[in-house]
């Protein structure tokens, strides 16, 4: 049984701002990732949703992290049907696209002969992680409105065959995927695509949110992704960072209590990775400290 706990991203401007989690003498990137990588067995690459990491950059954290550390990485905003700037893209492909007339785009707008090229330069991306065996998986949380219904499924499904070769793990935030009577099908459906199913924690009550299923659908693999529980803030409007949305510290209560349920997930399957997703400031950091005391049987909450 092995569960790996850490953080989404370790680059967040307030982290790096509040000074409370690295060193005074960690004043760059590499500096603070080979930090990062003694306090934590595992991170959750999050700036590849919003832009392509290149080749070189993907390479660098493979080279600045022990062997043993792993990385998840999510996937890109386009392929999660989330609408996405063209100004993210790279330049050559800005320029076809821009063809359209329009500023943002979403998978359908794109043509099939530059949908195959930016899957290519992805998986090209996660080579350098891949080869050095530090890709846990590619994370794909699928936009909202990507809803358990043909057109949701049909996408899924292409996501798998384009990502053939690669462990993906998939997060939904539609509650049409875990309605009582259809969740042991999702289930289902996910083992027979070979993928990992996520397990949510977060806020509750909301069309965008979904329950937390404790299953595994793979057994090497299953991910447990904490988003705090901020129902007021769950769903801002505006031009709010990440860290306003999930900003939220557990309880020692709260992770004590999620603690029998991480290892009875944890025994099913070879590696668990536990990721926290409050980033304000160093609160994922403080989390993943605290989690990980519980684990080990310690108990103070930092």
């Amino acid at each position: 049984m092995s569960i790996l706990v850490g953080t989404a991203s370790w680059t967040d401007k307030t982290l790096i701002a509040c000074g409370r989690f690295y060193p005074p003498q960690a004043k760059t990137a590499e500096a603070r990732l080979r930090h990062y990588a003694t306090q934590f067995p595992m991170v959750e690459v999050d700036s590849s949703y919003y832009a392509m990491p290149s080749v070189a950059s993907a390479a660098n954290w493979a080279a600045r992290t022990p062997e043993d550390f792993v990385f998840s990485v999510k996937a890109f905003r386009l392929f999660t049907g989330h609408q996405t700037a063209l100004a993210v893209m790279h330049r050559d492909l800005q320029q076809s696209l821009a063809r359209q007339g329009q500023p943002l785009v979403y998978y359908q707008d794109v043509p099939g002969e530059l949908r195959d090229e930016l899957w290519r330069r992805f998986r090209q991306t996660l080579a350098p992680l891949q080869v050095a065996g530090k890709l846990a998986s590619v994370h794909f949380q699928f936009a909202p409105w990507v809803q358990r219904n043909r057109r949701g499924r049909l996408h899924v499904e292409e996501c798998v065959e384009r990502m053939a070769g690669h462990q993906l793990a998939v997060e939904f935030r539609h509650e049409s995927w875990f309605g009582h009577e259809v969740a042991a099908s999702t289930l289902r459906w996910l083992r027979s695509l070979g993928v990992v199913h996520v397990v949510v924690d977060g806020p509750l009550g909301f069309s965008n949110s979904v329950p937390p299923v404790w299953e595994a659908t793979h057994p090497a693999l299953a991910i447990l992704r904490l988003h705090g529980r901020n129902a007021a803030s769950w769903n801002i409007r505006g031009a709010l960072a990440s860290s306003s949305r999930f900003d939220y510290v557990y309880r020692e209560d709260e992770l004590r209590d999620l603690v029998p349920r991480i290892e009875s997930l944890a025994e099913r399957v070879d590696r668990l990775l536990v990721v926290f997703n409050t980033n304000n400031e160093d609160q994922g950091q403080r989390n993943g400290r605290a989690l990980m005391a519980l684990l080990r049987g310690g108990g103070e909450h930092p």
